[in-house]
């Protein structure tokens, strides 16, 4: 069978890369850029738009001049169309769509505790990349050229999990107790257990349940595309575990907050409640920011506890390996060998995520104490210090400033124009937040923090390709989710996600109000 179509389709998307690129080069584009506040994307629009511009021109013409024989050559070539195809659906809507729907979100003002509403709903590039890729496989149908490629999204997705290793290290459990990690592990595992007894309840498919359970459990988004290959977890099925984590996310921003101020939570106490409680780690964030808007002591407890659960992933991804086999084979009638299993079905792109989890731990790809990449030093140039005129800008807000912590801070700040501990940092960022200065004495102190928090060069590449690879993949996934599969599914998952998610919020209150203080 010869895979290639011949079709300009392929040509075409090349050259609109490669004007895309052009344009954003030469600057014609930047009208557009400054209307959408997308200047970050200018250095992907350029050397992306003429990488993948180019190569899209030389197989397109070789697709649509070419002779085209049965063999590899043809089925792996064949495949470009469909990959570039989700990759321009996926950077147009990166560097146009959702900054075009933060525009009008921010137009209409905050909604929530300065929040606007594309962050309260999480109408972020991967959620806008799902849904278009939704609307073009339900509405329009997914070209015949394009196919073949469209399968390739799965490998976008793996590649972009084993990458996410890289962003955490041993060091981000140094700052919490044997309560805390205890507390984060026995409600990975005991949602996880939830979820699938309630999944054979409903009679639900064992990839369904095995998908929500990954995704209710542990991390998300992240945890639902690690978990899907391992029990075959159908575009569909994917796609309500999303759905499902996100609409309790959005729940859980607006609920835990007011909970949190009604029980008078201290700001570990919060921090840990929605670190364990929130799936999403943007919501999880904006929970804790909602919570704590004048400091950063909750946010930063609450991002320890939610990375923690990214390091069960491959524990859980184990016991979801064995666990689906087991019952699939329950159901044919045969046995199973865990062992085999182990060897077998352990997905070799968590084994990834391990291996570059353990390198990232050691330092090779930044200091082995960096925080997603981010570390702290503040041997800095010396004109990146404070100038006179800024120092002079600050002194005459100091006034302002009430928490004793920030005084000391602030005072520090004038004194050394730099930063110069991390516990200064912290005062400093939540002084930013809580905006008790002017706009041009924020910007300042922002300027004064970043100064000495510095990405390694290798983890912001990792970072990059992370977020392209999702981008990609997700958007990939949507064109494979059709609105007869969703029926299929029915409503089972969420109720089952909104019992679970329900449990786990309340059980963890409990625990937190019993035995989580202020010291940990």
């Amino acid at each position: 069978m010869v895979y290639t179509k011949k079709h300009p389709a392929l040509l075409i998307m090349g050259i609109i890369f490669c004007v895309i690129a052009f344009m954003a080069d030469s600057g014609s584009m930047d009208g557009i850029i400054g209307f959408f506040k997308n200047k970050k994307y200018v250095g992907e629009m350029v050397g992306m738009g003429y990488a993948f511009g180019g190569i899209s021109v030389l197989i397109g013409v070789w697709h649509l001049f070419g002779s085209h024989e049965e063999g590899n050559a043809d089925y792996y070539l064949s495949a470009v169309a469909g990959a570039i195809f989700i990759l321009i659906v996926a950077m147009l809507v990166r560097w146009y769509g959702a900054p075009l729907v933060a525009v009008a979100s921010k137009a209409m003002g905050p909604v929530m505790g300065g929040k606007y509403l594309h962050d309260v709903l999480g109408l972020n590039y991967v959620v806008i990349g799902i849904l278009a890729g939704m609307i073009i496989v339900n509405a329009f149908g997914i070209p015949e050229w394009a196919q073949n490629g469209v399968r390739l999204s799965r490998l976008g997705l793996k590649t972009g999990v084993i990458l996410l290793g890289t962003l955490y290290s041993l060091a981000e459990l140094q700052s919490l107790g044997k309560l805390s990690a205890m507390m984060v592990g026995f409600f990975v595992l005991g949602s996880v257990g939830m979820t699938l007894a309630l999944g054979r309840m409903k009679n639900i498919p064992n990839s369904m349940g095995g998908v929500l359970s990954a995704g209710m459990g542990v991390c998300g988004v992240s945890a639902t595309v690690a978990a899907a290959p391992v029990v075959q977890a159908k575009s569909a099925e994917i796609a309500y575990t999303i759905g499902t984590i996100l609409i309790w996310g959005v729940g859980c921003m607006f609920i835990f907050p007011v909970v949190g101020h009604i029980l008078g939570l201290g700001h570990i106490q919060f921090g840990a409640w929605a670190g364990t409680g929130i799936l999403n780690s943007a919501q999880v964030a904006g929970a804790a920011l909602a919570y704590q808007p004048d400091g950063i002591e909750t946010l930063k407890v609450a991002e320890i506890f939610n990375i923690t659960r990214v390091l069960f992933l491959p524990i859980i991804v184990l016991w979801l390996a064995v666990w689906y086999v087991k019952h699939e084979g329950e159901q044919g009638g045969a046995k199973v060998n865990v062992g085999s299993v182990i060897f077998e079905k352990f997905p070799v792109f968590v084994l990834g995520f391990i291996l570059m989890f353990a390198l990232s731990s050691t330092g090779v790809f930044a200091p082995a104490h960096h925080y997603k990449g981010k570390y702290f030093d503040n041997n800095i140039k010396a004109e990146k210090m404070l100038k006179d005129e800024q120092v002079a800008t600050l002194a005459a807000e100091a006034g302002n400033v009430q928490r004793d912590d920030q005084k000391a801070a602030l005072a520090s700040l004038l004194e050394n124009r730099k930063v110069m501990s991390i516990d200064i940092e912290t005062a400093l960022r939540g002084m930013h937040n809580a905006k008790v200065l002017s706009k041009d004495a924020n910007k300042i102190v922002s300027k004064a923090t970043k100064a000495v928090r510095h990405t390694a060069k290798k983890i912001a590449k990792f970072r990059q390709w992370i977020t392209l690879l999702f981008a990609f993949g997700l958007t990939g996934l949507g064109m494979q989710i059709t609105i007869a599969s969703m029926k299929q599914a029915g409503g089972a998952p969420l109720v089952i996600g909104g019992i679970v998610g329900t449990a786990k919020a309340v059980l963890s209150l409990i625990v937190i109000v019993l035995f989580v203080h202020e010291t940990i």
